[in-house]
């Protein structure tokens, strides 16, 4: 059996709290080439991100990208950091800020605490869940920020949190919410943005929804993460009262030299650029905050290889980061979810008979 963690000092009466723990991937801790090498590192040892075995994968990893990789992808970084920091870990922390004072508004009352972690750097998922553990946390809910599930991100969030909590002699009750692809507050509020961008900008001749790429055998082993991906892109298009003509569903972040789902958003970019497409808008709905993958690898990266190819203008619509209409949708999911456990708790003077019943029993605190 593996040792257990000590448990956190207990004072009998203390309310217990129920517990929201909002999950993203990561980002390193700074844009220089040693914080991504940590970073990566952590990241591509990974074996849900990696499936290949450990043998053949480890001298690959550490004799050759992580000498090679982390200098360009610093640079890539700097082009998007902010004076707050990686912009990923930045709306994120506002996201759960901001869903602590709307599901305050909602459930009054309610003993509840919100946080974050990313999967990969700080702060992490094991040290986010002892601490709100600590801070009496009897029931967690684990919201990974991925709208469409796949073994490479949801699944790798809930291995941490469930080896995290394997580790405590008393773990707080878990919930987790698996995706919300679907959802009709996280639908509405991406239609609503790209409608107020075309308010303020226009129309294009294409939108083009490019989704995070994962590897094609993922797909042919179960992955329902292609199938999550289309029906998101089929409900945004239905909602913009778009037709099959006028709207792509791409993935984008291919690495190495195995077959990922296509198309490939830079293939379809390209090739809209050699068509002399007047304009194309992007739009990325598989990430609910803007991060690398969005404001450089389609933002700039994207827009070179268009204009480039022959394109005539390209622009980049945000994520939902923290638009209200996302957060309410947010809140909706969580508030859903929390259902039989979004309760009231007991008044102080009924925590404090409780406390003098414990003690009178021979407790200490």
């Amino acid at each position: 059996m593996a040792r257990l963690d000590p448990e956190p000092p207990y004072r009998h009466g203390t309310p217990a709290q129920t517990g929201v723990l909002l999950v993203n991937l990561g980002t390193p801790e700074a844009p220089t080439p040693s914080a991504v090498r940590r970073y990566l590192k952590e990241f591509l040892s990974d074996p849900r991100v990696v499936e290949i075995p450990r043998f053949v994968w480890w001298p690959i990893l550490n004799l050759i990208i992580l000498n090679t990789r982390p200098k360009d992808s610093a640079h890539r970084y700097a082009q998007v950091w902010t004076p707050d920091g990686s912009p990923l870990k930045v709306h994120t922390e506002r996201q759960a800020k901001l869903l602590r004072g709307f599901i305050g508004e909602r459930m009054k009352g309610v003993p509840l605490i919100v946080d974050y972690a990313m999967r990969y750097g700080a702060p992490s998922i094991p040290e986010t869940v002892a601490r709100m553990k600590a801070q009496g946390c009897e029931r967690l809910l684990v919201v990974p920020l991925y709208p469409q599930y796949s073994a490479s991100t949801t699944a790798t969030v809930f291995d941490s949190v469930f080896a995290a909590l394997a580790r405590m002699r008393n773990p707080p009750a878990l919930r987790t919410i698996k995706h919300f692809h679907d959802h009709p507050g996280y639908v509405q509020a991406l239609a609503q943005s790209v409608r107020d961008y075309w308010q303020r900008s226009g129309r294009p001749d294409q939108l083009v929804m490019s989704f995070h790429g994962v590897p094609r055998f993922a797909l042919d082993k179960g992955d329902p993460y292609h199938c999550e991906c289309h029906k998101t892109g089929r409900l945004l298009a239905e909602a913009l009262g778009l037709n099959s003509e006028q709207y792509r569903v791409t993935f984008q972040s291919r690495f190495g030299r195995a077959e990922w789902l296509k198309p490939y958003t830079a293939e379809v970019l390209a090739e809209l650029g050699r068509q002399k497409t007047r304009r194309v808008d992007v739009i990325c709905p598989g990430f609910v905050a803007d991060c690398l993958e969005t404001l450089e690898e389609i933002a700039l990266e994207g827009k070179t290889l268009f204009l480039q190819a022959g394109g005539a203008e390209y622009h980049y619509i945000p994520c939902l980061n923290e638009r209200d209409d996302w957060m309410q949708g947010l809140t909706e999911l969580v508030v859903r979810n929390l259902l039989g456990w979004a309760v009231t708790g007991p008044t102080p003077d009924e925590l404090a008979r409780s406390r003098e019943r414990a003690i009178a029993l021979g407790a200490r605190e």
